[in-house]
């Protein structure tokens, strides 16, 4: 009599509905023609997962969250040449269509027809990662440097976020910064301005903990926006002009005005941060007028920021103490407690392995 085999199995975290992720089994990936999969190593959680969480912003039900990710490559389907098994590597999670306007320029992050690992296909808080034949075809897996341990690799998509960031607002050396709100995202816009010369740079941020790491991280000013004047202190740590730049890496709507009042004429305003959908928010538009400010926002990054991100993550001092909380699979939902209690910085998903 024949005998049913049993079909392998992994450990996945998965989003249902806002408010409910579960961890479960799902049927372990084989990978087709065209397409790899990782084992995972490591998946920090973003403040869109958050989002997504809090029924802010849209994930598919039932999808594997999970978009910061860095892991090793265990299987290659047929025709995959340019990977082997046993690479260390990390995604641009961004599936772009490759023929739209934004994709022939090289902006995929705006692809019309983009689909995104963790939202509308499976992500990495789960012991596999299949990687579609088509992020494998963009070039959208990235090998990781031998110096760089894959627990900081998975920093890779939200520090290459802050890149583009930092490129919108043409962050040079020399150039003025300051940045309302020190989550993790705000101290990464600290780490990697400082490693790209910019100064002074001038932090926002309400939580004593965070601005004394916003300060031994390398920011020049520090300020409380309960007690401190934060236009009038800005003005002066700029010689009376503004920031060059001004960077608003918290969500909150009652931030966006004050924002606008920190910029130089000329200068830039970075609406980094997702807000909750259909709220809006009164400034005053001669701000941007008469001060002939720019006004934009930067979302994900383009595959170029990727690889420059990955050349400069291994010599960025304190980079590796941005994650601050530590999950296997079987506790991940617990990453998202600590982050909507704001109980550090990142929070890791980490999967046994031997590679660093």
């Amino acid at each position: 009599m024949a005998t049913s085999k049993t079909k392998a199995t992994m450990r996945a975290t998965v989003f249902h509905a806002p408010g409910k992720v579960a961890v479960e089994d799902r049927p372990l990936p084989q990978p087709a023609a065209g397409e790899l999969r990782l084992r995972m190593r490591a998946a920090s959680l973003c403040a869109s997962d958050v989002r997504v969480y809090r029924g802010e912003k849209y994930a598919r039900p039932g999808v594997i969250p999970g978009h910061e990710i860095a892991g090793v490559i265990d299987a290659l389907g047929a025709g995959v040449a340019s990977y082997a098994e046993g690479d260390r590597v990390v995604i641009c999670p961004v599936i772009a269509c490759g023929h739209c306007r934004f994709c022939q320029v090289g902006r995929r992050n705006r692809c019309v027809n983009r689909r995104t690992l963790g939202y509308d296909v499976d992500g990495g808080f789960a012991d596999h990662l299949l990687v579609p034949a088509e992020l494998v075809a963009l070039g959208h897996v990235l090998r990781v440097p031998d110096e760089l341990p894959l627990d900081v690799a998975a920093l890779t998509e939200p520090s290459a976020c802050v890149i583009a960031s930092l490129d919108l607002c043409a962050v040079a050396p020399g150039s003025s910064l300051a940045i309302v709100g020190a989550g993790p995202m705000g101290l990464l816009h600290v780490l990697l301005a400082r490693a790209a010369g910019a100064g002074p740079i001038i932090v926002s941020e309400p939580v004593a903990e965070r601005r004394a790491i916003a300060r031994r991280w390398g920011a020049d000013v520090v300020l409380d926006p309960a007690t401190d004047n934060v236009p009038a202190r800005v003005k002066a740590a700029t010689g009376g002009y503004g920031a060059d730049a001004v960077v608003l890496t918290a969500g909150v709507l009652a931030l966006v005005a004050p924002a606008l009042e920190l910029v130089r004429p000329q200068g830039i305003v970075n609406m980094f941060a997702g807000f909750p959908r259909g709220e809006l928010v009164p400034f005053d538009p001669n701000l941007v007028h008469y001060g002939e400010v720019i006004l934009s926002g930067s979302q994900n990054a383009t595959s170029d920021q990727y690889r420059r991100t990955l050349a400069l993550l291994p010599v960025v001092p304190h980079i590796d103490e941005v994650v601050t909380n530590r999950y296997d699979i079987e506790h991940a939902p617990e990453a998202y407690a600590s982050r909507l209690a704001m109980d550090g910085l990142k929070s890791l998903v980490e999967f046994p392995g031997p590679e660093r």
